[in-house]
């Protein structure tokens, strides 16, 4: 029941589930007799007037009445929408032509496993379908009490707002995802970022030259107009660059405030892709690198836990490192796994330029259809580690140790350290505590 209320459905415009009810002056409200729906909405429709379209229709609404056959009005209130979206996935699971779905089938892959939506969806979407869904298990039609096993609530897209004169940013009109909101009265002049340049002076108005008021960074939305074209974008960039900033900017559930900037950081790693695929020589492999080796392998499972997590700005970081381990490496036949591994640990993200880079790179086949890269345990395993050595609780040096060295060592090593000889100054230490594979820690 959290925060579950009174839900008034009909809503007077044209876009919509048409109500089955008829108007009877001698009989009142009556339904539309089965056999004749669905009720199809005409065509021949005008909006050049403000209100609702089937209210002002010459003939659409004028019907006999089913009851009596006397002269009769149909509801021209349409359903809102939520009442269409509250069990769209009901559907999709199941499809019968004669009923809205099947039992069984729906039954066979419902619940949806993972739900994802904006944090407006949450408020809305998401009650109403757990509302629906209850209600079609209350009365027998369904048995699954919850629609959605996962819910995971995304960020929004956000843009700082431009407006003519100060009461843009000081009186923002309300935020609303409703299509109705074209017909409310204009307050304030909203311009598009296409609308404004910026000069030494602050932002102007293109089309005027007169100063531009910048406001908050909110949400992008047709209200505000603080929304941008990913058409010229992705003409200019790309498809992929586009895809990897929004996945590499910020956890998903975050908001990402939209960047130029942050577009063409995405479009040279891109770039650089395309160079690693172009500059790799085959000819000149030669020999071991088995650092990278373990890193491919590393990088993969890390990828994979992320992915599932749903952290995608935390695989591509590890794309990243993959990407300049790869570009510092000597030529040898794990530079060339590691550049075939990159490819296919990337394609999630940006699969037109992998798949060309696959192509161009002579494998066969589409990189879609290729496996996923397998994981050797053996390569996650650590042979050597970092060991820290501390003087009296600081940290003054570093050693790298093969794992589960003797501890005579270990203390043997962090003493005749340069740093550690040079601390001392000659002195003998009064205690040396080791802590096997972690620490070496002297008191002086």
């Amino acid at each position: 029941m959290f925060r579950l209320r009174d839900w008034g459905v009909s809503r007077q415009r044209y876009w919509g589930t048409p109500i089955p009810i008829i108007h009877c002056d001698a009989c009142g409200a009556v339904p539309v007799p089965r056999d004749q729906l669905p009720i199809v909405l005409p065509e021949d429709v005008s909006f050049d007037i403000p209100g609702n379209p089937l209210d002002r229709h010459p003939t659409w609404k004028h019907v006999p009445c089913p009851s009596c056959a006397g002269p009769a009005r149909r509801e021209t209130d349409t359903l809102d929408t939520f009442v269409d979206s509250s069990w769209y996935f009901i559907r999709f699971a199941s499809q019968p032509d004669a009923k809205p779905f099947d039992r069984s089938g729906a039954e066979k892959w419902l619940p949806v496993n993972q739900y994802i939506g904006g944090v407006e969806h949450a408020i809305l979407h998401l009650l109403y379908a757990r509302f629906w869904t209850r209600a079609l298990k209350h009365i027998g039609m369904l048995d699954i009490a919850e629609p959605f096993a996962g819910l995971f609530t995304q960020g929004m897209v956000t843009h700082e707002t431009y407006s003519r004169g100060d009461a843009g940013d000081a009186q923002p009109e309300a935020d609303t995802d409703d299509d109705d909101s074209s017909d409310a009265p204009v307050k304030t002049k909203w311009l598009s970022p296409d609308e404004v340049r910026k000069t030494d002076a602050g932002y102007v108005e293109i089309a005027t030259g007169g100063p531009v008021t910048v406001g908050r960074v909110t949400k992008m939305s047709k209200s505000k107009k603080n929304t941008v074209d990913p058409e010229p974008i992705v003409d200019q960039y790309g498809a992929d660059a586009v895809r990897w900033f929004v996945l590499s900017d910020s956890p998903p559930e975050r908001d990402l405030p939209w960047s130029e900037s942050g577009i063409e950081g995405a479009w040279r790693f891109v770039q650089r892709l395309w160079r690693l695929i172009e500059s790799d020589d085959a000819a000149k492999a030669e020999g071991d690198d088995i650092a990278l080796r373990k890193l491919c392998h590393r990088t993969t499972v890390g990828i994979e836990s992320d992915i599932n997590a749903l952290q995608f700005n935390k695989a591509v970081a590890r794309l990243y490192s993959l990407c300049s381990a790869i570009e510092k490496a000597a030529p040898s036949a794990d530079r060339e796994q590691a550049i075939r591994t990159l490819l296919l640990l990337v394609s999630p993200m940006v699969p037109h330029v992998a798949e060309e880079a696959w192509a161009t790179a002579g494998n066969d086949g589409l990189i879609a259809d290729a496996a996923w890269p397998i994981v050797d345990p053996a390569m996650l395993v650590d042979d050597e580690v970092t060991i820290a050595v501390q003087v009296n609780g600081k940290l003054r040096d570093t050693l790298v140790f093969p794992k589960g060295a003797p501890k005579d060592e270990v203390e043997a090593a962090a003493l005749a350290s340069e740093k550690i000889v040079r601390l001392l100054e000659g002195k003998p230490p009064r205690k040396v505590i080791v802590v096997p594979d972690r620490l070496v820690n002297i008191v002086a």
